[in-house]
């Protein structure tokens, strides 16, 4: 135990400079980002006073090692800033839509985990079969088709042709009511209000970007697990826990995949990390409510502030994930933890 969480303590030291550089990065990268946050703020109609009166308001006035001392000082308060193109502060905009990426990506991910990994497991042990074949396709198809095509033609079959799905207009439809907020997912706020047709609402307008994503998260985990499987598979263990007579399940679930998941774990974890901050088409596509639209419209916009906690936010998630991950490893293989004492 206290190997792990040494382990955990030296990463969480790792990652303060890599946290530093992002902050650094980003207020450079939003400085050099066309247009005038101010013209945006002050609106249509302003006047070069106006103007220069937000600017004033917003600091943009001041030089840039001040701007960014000012920056960091306003952090250090657990204040992002406040948004050009919304108005409200960054911090409660991220709150508000950071639930809605993280519940369309970690049912994406279930449902991709569920199909990718039994699939995977099945074309490593009958390599050259039909399975493993229909393992190449769906890890061909899942990196060739792109995430706005498939979520179009699920739309157009299932909500145009067939007429079961609901309108993909964000993550109710307009005859149902927001759940009461606790978690911000709305299954289990939904689940926790004892709603039960709110949440098969939430549900049905869940499945056809979940699935659209999951086709697409679908082939990196069903490839690694492929080639993680067959490597264990190929083992000199493997090849001496046969001989000594133990069953198939014992040597194929408990030697084999257990040591094939620790470069499973590390994909998902880089698929989530990738899927979370890049799920914008689906984002689009569906009107989903997430962060990955709500900083493409900062970047329009040249909203500083905005891009500025988009980027600190999914820093953090990154760190926070290499924690879980390292902690899994600690779970799935007692070496890492006593590597660390």
């Amino acid at each position: 135990m206290q190997g792990r969480w040494g382990a955990v303590s030296g990463r969480i030291l790792q990652a303060i400079p890599v946290l530093v550089g992002v902050v650094v990065i980003s207020f450079l990268l939003t400085r050099a980002l066309p247009g005038d946050p101010a013209v945006q703020f002050a609106g249509a109609m302003a006047t070069e006073d106006s103007i220069q009166q937000v600017r004033e308001a917003l600091g943009l006035d001041k030089p840039l090692p001040q701007q960014f001392l000012i920056y960091v000082g306003q952090l250090l308060q657990g204040d992002l800033g406040r948004s050009v193109s919304t108005g409200q502060p960054v911090a409660a905009d991220l709150a508000q839509r950071l639930p809605a990426s993280l519940e369309l990506t970690l049912t994406a991910l279930i449902l991709s985990c569920a199909v990718a990994i039994p699939l995977g497991i099945l074309a490593a042990t009958r390599p050259g079969s039909w399975i493993d074949q229909l393992c190449r396709v769906l890890v061909t198809a899942g990196v060739s088709l792109p995430t706005f095509f498939t979520g179009i033609v699920l739309i157009y079959v299932f909500y145009y042709l067939l007429g079961i799905a609901p309108s993909p207009l964000g993550r109710l439809d307009f005859i149902y009511l927001d759940p009461p907020r606790v978690t911000g997912f709305f299954l289990i706020d939904a689940a926790l209000d004892g709603d039960g047709a709110t949440w098969v609402g939430a549900l049905k307008q869940l499945i056809l970007p979940a699935i659209t994503l999951a086709l697409f998260t679908l082939a990196p985990i069903a490839r690694m697990t492929r080639a993680a499987m067959m490597s264990a598979l190929s083992a000199d263990y493997i090849r001496t826990a046969r001989a000594a007579g133990l069953g198939r399940g014992k040597v194929l679930y408990g030697y084999a995949f257990r040591n094939a998941l620790l470069p499973v774990v590390t994909t998902l974890g880089m698929v989530f990390s990738f899927v979370l901050g890049a799920n914008v088409l689906v984002e689009k596509v569906f009107a989903w409510p997430g962060i990955g639209s709500y900083a493409v419209e900062a970047l329009v916009l040249s909203d500083y502030a905005a891009v500025q906690g988009f980027v600190l936010a999914m820093a953090l998630l990154f760190v926070l994930l290499n924690l879980v991950i390292d902690l899994a490893y600690s779970v799935i293989d007692p070496r890492f933890g006593s590597a660390a004492q």
